[in-house]
């Protein structure tokens, strides 16, 4: 059982409840705050003055007065008339973090929902229990009003849930559970849709499905550099410190730690005429470095959004007040993920660039096309097309989502986020970059081929004995792309990370928060 302490989520806390279902429990301390607030919302359902969401309509209509005796008809209709996305389902993964991060956000205390709406979001998600939830319809302001909308409408068994990529009525299942409908009070539709943990959970989904794609590009980046016979001189610790770039002293020690023993590096260390390494390899810890700093950062502002309380109006117990305000805008989630977006294609970009120079013996000084009989063997050339059209895809695909705002509600809701689709298209995004470096994966691989008898370093070597466990080398065409499915599943499942995981000393990827 998983204790949530609302407010402080961590980091690996929310990765582990993403990668699978474990069953959750609020600290059983935060309920008197979570009852405090609820009386608050009671005396203001049950008084004369107009207090948004709770006694009056919604968004435009906030104008507009509810009959005490229509309250919690008022609250059916907001899920009702809200639950219209469309679209692919979303995640089973990103549907079990909605759960939690609502019902952690609800458990701070200043939402005015009784402690039932709760534990009912954790009954669910502790039941395996997956909302069918649409990926399309928020615009990221007023709240992912539409997906969260979906989410309340299978906890009130009027909804669905996905089962085996299909869609079953909610009801019988939350019966067979022995989980109650959720009957919904003063305010308590209005907080459940209000807020971000959509695009937060599709941010955080993102970042964490990112996570072994670059672990992986560290260590094939580390392969190109020996199979260009490239130098490991622009990762000198010292140049890296005069810059003072947290990230980029941290890429230069991962490819140092990579690279160190290598029979192949010591083999040109003298004799060798080029002076310089092209910026794919030279370059590597100030690009790679940077966007790993962006990353880190990211997940410093997701896991703020995680902790936060983002409905509307909020609950202050204390002075038995309700005060409107806007923190269901989601404007940091969609900034940081366009920044993500950025970092993402950026990775896959100087992948691509890596690919191009080992195909060029001009460069790279390797057989053409990395084949010993090119011309009757085409080898890698249209590998690497493949990798640039996916590069290329990503470069559009990264055109900031935050900066795109249509007006909603008859122009009461008239700048919005997008940052529901900011981090939704993320996950193509992650898809592409994954494919080059596999793509990469096998190509470096290839090259190594043309230097043996000699050796690249230990944990290369193991990287390549990973590949080859799965695609011998290709001395001459054949039908590539099950390699290449092969190598980006390993860059995808963590496999390849592994290799730079079991480096003793050297700093996490993301900074621990």
């Amino acid at each position: 059982m998983f204790t949530i302490h609302p407010g402080q989520f961590m980091l690996d806390q929310l990765q582990a409840i993403h990668r699978t279902c474990q069953p959750l429990a609020i600290d059983p301390s935060a309920w008197e705050g979570v009852r405090a607030s609820m009386l608050v919302v009671q005396r203001a359902a049950e008084g004369d003055a107009p207090v948004y969401g709770v006694n009056t309509g919604f968004g435009k209509l906030a104008n507009q007065r509810i009959s005490q005796t229509a309250l919690d008809t008022l609250q059916l209709n907001l899920i009702r008339s809200h639950s219209v996305g469309v679209g692919e389902p979303l995640a089973p993964a990103v549907v079990r973090l909605m759960l939690a991060l609502k019902a952690g956000s609800l458990a701070r205390g200043y939402s005015g929902v009784r402690p039932e709406i709760i534990q009912t979001l954790l009954a669910v998600h502790n039941a395996g229990l997956i909302p069918y939830i649409p990926s399309q319809g928020s615009v990221g302001a007023s709240g992912d009003l539409a997906p969260l909308a979906h989410m309340t409408l299978a906890l009130m068994g009027e909804g669905e849930m996905l089962v085996d990529g299909g869609r079953k009525p909610a009801a019988p299942m939350l019966k067979s559970a022995g989980i109650a409908p959720l009957k919904l009070g003063a305010k308590e539709g209005l907080a459940l849709i209000n807020g971000t943990q959509t695009s937060t959970a599709l941010a955080l989904h993102a970042l964490f499905a990112f996570e072994p794609v670059l672990e992986a590009a560290l260590v094939v980046g580390a392969l190109t550099v020996d199979a260009a016979r490239g130098s490991d001189g622009p990762f000198d610790p010292r140049i890296h410190a005069l810059r003072g770039q947290p990230g980029q002293i941290d890429v230069a020690k991962y490819y140092r730690a990579l690279l160190e023993g290598s029979a192949i590096r010591d083999s040109h260390l003298d004799g060798d005429d080029r002076v310089q390494d092209p910026y794919c390899l030279r370059c590597q810890p100030q690009v790679v470095g940077a966007c790993l700093d962006q990353l880190r950062h990211i997940a410093l502002v997701l896991l703020r959004e995680a902790n936060a309380v983002t409905d509307n109006p909020l609950v202050f117990a204390e002075a038995d007040m309700l005060i409107s305000g806007g923190n269901f805008h989601a404007e940091p989630v969609a900034l940081a993920a366009d920044a993500m977006a950025v970092a993402i294609a950026e990775v896959g970009a100087i992948a691509e660039r890596r690919i191009a120079m080992l195909i060029d013996s001009s460069v790279s000084r390797l057989p053409p096309f990395l084949t010993a009989d090119a011309g009757l063997n085409s080898g890698f050339m249209i590998a690497h097309v493949t990798a640039a059209s996916l590069a290329s895809e990503n470069k559009s695909l990264a055109h900031p989502a935050s900066v795109d705002s249509l007006p909603t509600s008859a122009n009461q809701e008239d700048h919005v986020s997008m940052a529901t689709f900011a981090a939704r298209r993320l996950q193509p995004m992650i898809n592409n970059t994954a494919h080059i470096i596999g793509i990469e994966f096998l190509a470096a691989s290839q090259g190594i081929e043309f230097l043996r008898p000699l050796q690249s370093s230990l944990p290369l070597e193991s990287a390549h004995a990973l590949l080859r466990a799965h695609c011998p080398a290709m001395p001459q065409d054949r039908y590539m792309a099950p390699d290449m499915e092969a190598a980006t599943q390993m860059v995808r499942d963590g496999s390849l990370a592994q290799v730079l995981r079991g480096l003793p000393g050297l700093p996490m990827l993301w900074i621990p928060v």
